[in-house]
């Protein structure tokens, strides 16, 4: 491995450590090398804190060995004012010789406009070779700035004959335990999380994170139909709620009420989800929502668990063409992560 690629294969790994605390923002990581060796390390690990290269040049406790300096950053410093000042600004205050970047950044406040600044202070600037690890690690802030929706993952577990449960709903769990861990570290890491109408009434699902760390995500419940009850565990006050229902009329929650077109109701629940600053939705079910999804095309990346279990009859799991980028045992299920085939980040 090369040096250039070892110190942004640090990055990245550096900027993994703010997911599911920073959106959103993206994700992005700093190292900052001389003479061949890493001098300052950061990393964007809140929102509304110091940037990455803020945080890594605060780490150097000699600030004289930066000037001439190569900074490694996974994604393109930014060049404007925001809930903090830009860090192109910062980094040539410091008269750092070289700035290498993982990739641009798509977001219309800098989009290039950042590697010009910084060109223009007489600092090098290069795109990594591995410039398509560097936007995957950002597909979900990526999405929201070039499709202007959420990036939408689809989850579920079915038994090794394909179905996603009994016909009685007898079947809460088909995963094993392990699996399970996975789903709440998931939930962690994402926005949102998100059921239909029956999954939320027959499991009575709470949706937040319990057998993982991390921050509960927003809970957002399709109730076409318009039933709903105030009593359902997705309704307490673990987290927020948003309910989207297409009847005008309906019970008295304490979520957000919000109504969409019938006809429209996917397109219009990405626009809503969009204006609201949610970046990513991770659908857990069940087959009637999850395919309302694949058939209207929002989906980016499906995540699967097939366990070694079979019920003979039952209600069929979802099925989808997509392009398999990994697959995994946790304990006894086999996982496998499909992506969309017309995906940007599949044809990266």
């Amino acid at each position: 491995m090369q040096p250039d690629e070892f110190y942004m294969r640090r990055a990245l790994e550096l900027a993994l450590r703010g997911a599911g605390k920073v959106s959103p923002n993206p994700l992005v990581g700093c190292v900052i090398v001389s003479g061949e060796k890493i001098i300052g390390e950061g990393w964007h690990q809140e929102y509304g804190g110091p940037h990455a290269e803020v945080n890594a040049v605060n780490a150097i406790g000699d600030k004289s060995a930066i000037p001439g300096a190569t900074v490694y950053v996974s994604l393109e410093p930014c060049s404007h004012f925001g809930k903090t000042p830009p860090c192109t600004d910062l980094l040539i205050h410091e008269k750092v010789g070289k700035v290498i970047i993982g990739c641009l950044d798509p977001n219309p406040l800098v989009n290039g406009m950042g590697r010009q600044k910084l060109m223009e202070a007489g600092i090098k600037v290069e795109i990594s070779d591995i410039s398509k690890e560097a936007c995957d690690l950002n597909k979900r802030f990526f999405t929201s700035k070039i499709k202007s929706r959420p990036y939408i993952i689809l989850k579920w577990a079915r038994t090794s004959d394909h179905y996603i449960a009994r016909k009685d709903y007898s079947s809460k769990w088909i995963s094993s335990p392990l699996s399970r861990q996975w789903v709440h570290r998931w939930r962690s890491e994402e926005d949102s999380v998100l059921v239909g109408r029956t999954t939320a009434e027959k499991d009575n699902a709470s949706l937040t994170v319990r057998d993982w760390k991390g921050r509960n995500p927003v809970r957002i419940l399709i109730s076409r139909s318009g039933k709903i009850d105030a009593s359902w565990n997705i309704f307490d006050n673990a987290a927020p709620t948003l309910c989207y229902t297409s009847i005008a009329e309906t019970p008295e929650t304490s979520s957000d009420l919000i109504h969409l077109d019938a006809e429209n109701f996917i397109a219009e629940l990405m626009s809503d989800l969009h204006r609201r600053g949610i970046n990513s939705v991770l659908v857990e079910g069940g087959t009637n929502t999850i395919n309302s999804f694949i058939e209207s095309g929002y989906w980016d990346e499906a995540r699967i668990f097939t366990a070694p279990v079979s019920f003979g009859e039952g209600i069929l799991a979802p099925q989808l063409t997509g392009i398999k980028t990994d697959e995994f045992y946790s304990g006894p299920d086999l996982v496998e992560i499909i992506r969309h085939p017309d995906s940007f980040f599949s044809n990266l």
